[in-house]
């Protein structure tokens, strides 16, 4: 089998026009050609904040973009049978569609209720005022746009853990005063005490009927759209006993193991870890350490010692479960969590997860197709351009054909490391050696093996135009330029890759 790649096919900016479906659908043969396996495609359900929000601020679960509610029927993205359009696609060419799951709080109530609460620390939401007092929240859901379609459940204020509410120009948090439980539910991490909400109504998966509609909206979406699998959003804020019911119940039900990863926003290796575990290694793990180590090394630049990379993260802790990416839509500039990549890192960071054995890596849509946007700061708009990664395409298609075989590192320097890829006899001219350097121009003596005895080999990213020539035993001084990255490739290889990028 081909090495497996993730594409995320949107940014948190995408624009709102309801035409991703439809250029997803179109991109559909791009992508498998590029060697992509499996696309991340973006909630498809409806906002609260209608077209203007991208789906995380979710409303009605089992509206896919059907029903006129919150001032439209499509969603940001596009309409419900564009949405089944664009999967039969990805379907078409042999691509796996992975559905994002949000699944921890309701924005857009269509009624309020009165309720006992009471008022909580926001740092440390263990932390709670003695005193009940009475709030008014939108906790009741009717969905009047649906009808009682698909399903009849109202949401109440059972349903919830806790609200908040702005108060004098500050956000002040409630936890909901009700049967199911005194309490937060509980977390694995302490987190600001109990990290059980993060925004919105927040759903509380102790009451057995809103597990039990939750299981039943599963089913239906999966019948519905016909998925491959879950990205699971926030899963920190989410006791991981409802994950393990649900990805069980579905699995039963459907007789087939779903693709499944999980995001659980820390750069605590440990408490990831710990959450993998506890679901029983069910699910991939976002390597969110790994991105931070991105980050840091763009930061400090050549004063980051490129052979700790890899330290205290999830693919050298648990790599069967790492799920490695160089950014995404909530680190992107202009977000809450942003933490970009610096542009002259994200090379080096993509050939550290695509082009080694282990780890499950994701593209990022606008390091394939660049973005512009602009995000609001204080009383001005200030203008994004992110413009695509250099030779990514190239490096896309190494790790589709080539980059498989035995893998030995050189990680002897601070600012010049690299590894070497052996090829296996199954697939023609596999094999590959990658150098990397945060300094100055480096060189690296490194061994590919007697089968590469005599090769002539070439840098795809073109960063380098030397011809190498290795000695009888594979052996080849690799080059690299000062804060970049070569790839070098034998000659018919790139020929290879020269005619798949021309197909």
């Amino acid at each position: 089998m081909n090495n497996p790649t993730m594409f995320q096919f949107f940014h948190w900016e995408y624009p709102d026009d309801g035409n991703l479906w439809n250029h997803c659908k179109e991109q559909a043969a791009w992508l498998a050609k590029l060697g992509i396996t499996h696309v991340w495609l973006p909630p498809a359900y409806k906002s609260a904040r209608g077209t203007w929000e991208p789906g995380y601020a979710v409303y009605d679960l089992f509206d896919l973009g059907e029903f006129d509610q919150q001032a439209t029927v499509r969603t940001r993205h596009g309409t419900k049978q564009q949405y089944i359009d664009c999967i039969n696609a990805l379907h078409e060419h042999q691509l796996q569609a992975i559905a994002d799951i949000v699944l921890n709080h309701k924005h857009g109530g269509d009624e309020t209720e009165k309720m006992g609460a009471r008022e909580v620390n926001t740092e440390n939401r263990k932390e709670m005022a003695d005193q009940v007092v009475e709030i008014e929240a939108h906790t009741k859901f009717t969905f009047p746009g649906r009808g009682g379609k698909y399903s009849n459940f109202i949401w109440d204020k059972e349903s919830f853990t806790g609200v908040s509410e702005m108060i004098d120009n500050r956000e002040r948090i409630f936890l909901i005063q009700h049967n199911m439980g005194d309490g937060w539910d509980q977390m694995l991490d302490d987190e600001m005490g109990n990290f059980d909400y993060l925004m919105g109504a927040d759903i509380d998966f102790r009451n057995p009927f809103v597990r039990e509609e939750v299981k039943k909206w599963g089913a239906w979406y999966i019948e519905t759209t016909n998925i491959d699998g879950f990205r699971l959003d926030a899963v920190k804020h989410i006791n991981y006993r409802f994950f393990q019911e649900w990805l069980h119940f579905l699995k039963d039900k459907f007789q087939k193991d779903f693709f499944c990863v999980a995001e659980y926003w820390s750069n605590k290796t440990e408490a990831i870890i710990n959450y993998c575990n506890a679901l029983g290694k069910q699910s991939l793990m976002y390597d969110v350490p790994l991105h931070f180590n991105f980050f840091d090394a763009a930061q400090i630049k050549n004063n980051y010692d490129l052979r700790s990379i890899f330290d205290n993260t999830v693919l050298k802790e648990l790599p069967e479960s790492s799920f490695t990416f160089v950014d995404n839509h909530d680190s992107q500039p202009g977000q809450s969590l942003e933490s970009y990549v610096d542009f002259w890192f994200q090379p080096l960071a993509y050939a550290l997860i695509l082009l080694r054995v282990k780890g499950f890596p994701c593209v990022f849509f606008p390091h394939l197709y660049g973005a512009k946007y602009e995000v609001q700061k204080g009383e001005e708009k200030i203008p994004i351009e992110i413009v695509p990664v250099p030779a990514l395409e190239s490096m896309l298609l190494v790790r589709q054909l080539l980059s498989y075989g035995e893998e030995y590192d050189y990680f002897d320097h601070p600012n010049t490391v690299g590894w070497i890829r052996r090829g296996t006899d199954d697939r023609e001219f596999s094999g590959c050696a990658v150098l990397l350097s945060n300094g100055s121009e480096g060189n690296k003596v490194m061994e590919l093996g007697n089968r590469f005895a005599h090769k002539t080999f070439t840098d795809i990213t073109g960063n380098r135009s030397e011809k190498l020539t290795a000695d009888e035993h594979g052996k080849v001084e690799f080059l690299v330029n000062g804060a970049s990255v070569s790839v070098w490739i034998l000659e018919e290889a790139a020929a290879l890759i020269q005619q798949h990028l021309n197909l």
